[in-house]
């Protein structure tokens, strides 16, 4: 049988127990606050040019699903480097050329698996929302035969969308400088002020209703 003194030595035991857990609780929740603090400041912080990009990009966020659940938006927009190609008559193109409107931005190349089973839902997607206001930009990037990738999108019966190539591969390799690219293919959602968005690295199904939304509130929609 436990004494009266035994007793109270383990009431205070548990008090101090008691205390020591509200205690780090605390730490806890002054921690959580900090941070959410941070990450509120993170924003504010964003580039200044994209500061009207923030609750666009807040907007898509609960869009984030089913077959676009794997797309990243990010919490800061900021914005993405010019990224020169070519269009089908070898003119020099960046993404400035595309100010005033929204993009989705896709590296492929014919030599990656993933990339040509996503293309006829890019093409889709063309189709469905390509105006004044949004379109698909798909760059490819193959280095070699550079009537293959052209032929490719024929057989495929990819016709909606415009032809960019860069067959130095450079735009890829600039996007990776940025920490933006990782694998093929390589996806980018950019608002009108050339703000990053949303990011994908794989194949999405761009043709879904899923990313038609998503697609949508970029445009703020």
């Amino acid at each position: 049988m436990m004494s009266s003194h035994d007793a109270t030595r383990s009431t205070a035991r548990k008090r101090l127990a008691l205390i020591l857990l509200g205690g780090v609780a605390g730490v806890a929740v002054g921690l959580a606050g900090v941070y959410g603090i941070g990450r509120l400041a993170g924003n504010e912080g964003a580039d200044p040019a994209c500061k009207a990009s923030v609750e666009t990009a807040r907007r898509m966020a609960p869009l984030v699903r089913g077959e676009v659940a794997a797309v990243s938006v990010v919490g800061a927009p900021k914005s993405l480097p010019l990224l020169a190609f070519k269009d089908d008559s070898g003119t020099v193109k960046s993404l400035a050329d595309w100010r005033g409107r929204t993009v989705l931005v896709n590296l492929w190349a014919t030599w990656c698996v993933p990339c040509r089973k996503e293309m006829p839902a890019l093409d889709a997607l063309q189709g469905r929302l390509g105006s004044s206001d949004f379109e698909v930009v798909s760059i490819n990037i193959d280095t070699r035969d550079t009537d293959k990738p052209k032929d490719w999108l024929k057989n495929a019966g990819v016709n909606r969308l415009a032809y960019y190539a860069d067959n130095s591969a450079k735009v890829f390799q600039d996007l990776k400088a940025a920490g933006k690219a990782f694998g093929m293919p390589t996806t980018l959602i950019v608002d009108r002020n050339g703000c990053e968005l949303a990011a994908l690295a794989g194949p999405a199904e761009w043709a879904s209703d899923d990313a038609l939304r998503l697609v949508t509130a970029a445009l703020g929609k």
